[in-house]
């Protein structure tokens, strides 16, 4: 027996001595432990940081108390009209809208030879200083209200588009921890968002809507603290003056990928089953809020019940982790779409007051529709995403994942306007009723279509790549050609002649 069959076998003895302990590790309060430390030395620990910290702190919490003290600051301090207030709302929400404008600059102009960290940075600082400023100046005309509100929003945007393109490239770079990532990414935020509703009534009462918006500057300050710890490779001497071909360049690679069959194919079921899904949310919220005709929930239990439906996204996000992730995108996404208008119908039980008749009372009624249309809505939407980081290619990762995250934004606007219209032309109003259960049982039959259109969807398996090879062989070949380079860099400073 040579030197190397020894050693070999050594190495079997000692890996058959410590499988008991492995197998006897496997408890399951271990395994969430196990999952983190897997992601983290597959990965980066700075990454898993970031997205716990800016999924869960920043957009779970933060997001979730923002909604709730901007209402009040609108309604309470700045004293505006409700149709103001709606108008600031969508004002705010604009640096969300240009996303891959974000994710172009996160793309092509690193700043001191970092691509993301710089981004981070001035993200955090902007919503520190945006956010103290809102708190502390207690007579803020409503003009700088609005524009500090606003440099707030951008800042989570920019942190937001920034972190997806580092969770975009590891997903291409390790593809079978593309499910895992985005589970991350909803568990975060699910459980932030839960905890973030779950206090937000009381933080109102106990320190006024202002004193909630000075709180946000610390999830501010730990994006802040994630781009100066972030894990990334330093690219020095980048050539700055061809920032302008490199914005050309990456548009072209972006237009070349949409052409692709294997990359539009997906989009336009991803806008379509949106879009095709109306929202008639605040018909129905109108309605349980009405004295005469509805349930009249109080804020405080509209803010409850609020908290229960991140439970039930929560469920959604473990459900997908641990027994869906592997299923093929096409046949998860079948199930989950015919379940969200079964689900639907639970809303025409309870507008049509069948569950009194049943003896089941509204408010518990109502806390079992939310948390099964979240649960069921987080379900459908986790394959989404995961498809969405895979139709990424490498160089553009944050542009082109912030691209198909607009386009999931148009549908859900189309989604929005369509259920307005359908409102509108139902004269379901303020005051009247009448006609909401038709809203809704035409609701869940459009929920019904994107069936149609599930063969757009590739029916592989979801831990392999998607991307065709030529998309793909450019960025290869100059990885080999400068190894030891950033690949992702490599892509945006080297130039292609």
């Amino acid at each position: 027996m040579d030197e190397g069959e020894s050693a070999r076998l050594t190495v079997g003895d000692v890996s058959a001595e410590k499988q008991p302990v492995k197998e006897a590790n496997r408890s399951p309060l271990w395994v969430p432990f196990q999952w983190f430390s897997k992601l983290a030395e597959e990965i980066h620990w700075t990454v898993v940081l970031g997205v716990i910290i800016i999924y869960g702190t920043s957009q779970g919490i933060g997001g979730a108390l923002n909604r709730v003290a901007t209402d009040y600051y609108w309604k309470d301090v700045q004293k505006v009209q409700p149709s103001e207030a709606q108008i600031y709302q969508g004002i705010t929400s604009i640096p969300w809208i240009v996303k891959p404008l974000w994710g172009l600059l996160t793309d092509v102009l690193p700043v001191a030879g970092y691509q993301r960290r710089p981004y981070l940075a001035v993200a955090g600082l902007l919503g520190m200083i945006s956010m103290l400023t809102v708190s502390l100046h207690k007579t803020l005309h409503v003009f700088f209200a609005l524009l500090a509100l606003t440099a707030s929003s951008a800042g989570a945007a920019i942190a937001d588009v920034t972190i997806d393109a580092c969770v975009a490239q590891n997903s291409i770079n390790h593809p079978s921890l593309a499910a895992d990532m985005q589970s991350l990414c909803g568990l975060s935020s699910s459980i932030g968002g839960l905890i973030g509703y779950f206090v937000s009534g009381f933080l109102v009462h106990l320190i006024g809507p202002q004193g909630v918006l000075g709180l946000l500057s610390v999830p501010a300050a730990l994006t802040f603290l994630v781009g100066t710890i972030l894990n990334e490779s330093n690219v020095p001497d980048f050539a700055y003056g061809q920032v302008y071909q490199k914005f050309l360049d990456a548009n072209r690679m972006m237009w070349t990928t949409l052409k692709c069959p294997d990359v539009w194919r997906p989009c336009l079921y991803m806008y379509m089953s949106l879009a095709l899904s109306l929202n008639i949310h605040e018909g129905m919220f109108y309605w349980y809020t009405d004295s005469k005709a509805g349930p009249a929930l109080s804020q405080e239990t509209v803010g409850f019940i609020y908290s229960i439906g991140s439970v039930g996204s929560l469920l959604g996000v473990l459900l997908y982790q641990n027994i869906l992730k592997d299923h093929p995108f096409r046949s998860l996404l079948l199930w989950t779409q015919l379940l969200l208008a079964l689900s639907g119908m639970l809303d025409l039980v309870l507008v049509t007051r069948l569950n009194l008749k049943i003896g089941v009372p509204d408010y518990f009624f109502i806390v079992i529709d939310e948390s099964v249309f979240k649960m069921i809505n987080r379900l459908k939407w986790m394959p989404l995403l995961v498809l969405s980081t895979k139709l990424c290619p490498p160089g553009i990762e944050g542009t082109f994942f912030a691209l198909l995250m607009s386009i999931d934004n148009v549908g859900l606007l189309t989604s929005s306007w369509g259920g307005g219209q359908l409102l509108h032309v139902l004269n379901v109003t303020r005051e009247e009723f009448g006609n909401l259960w038709e809203a809704i049982l035409i609701r869940n039959i459009m929920r019904l279509l994107p069936l149609v259109l599930l063969h757009l969807v590739p029916n592989g398996d979801p831990n392999s790549s998607i991307l065709p090879s030529e998309l793909l062989v450019t960025d290869e070949a100059v990885a080999e050609a400068h190894e030891g380079d950033d690949v992702e860099m490599i892509s945006l400073v080297e130039n292609r002649h």
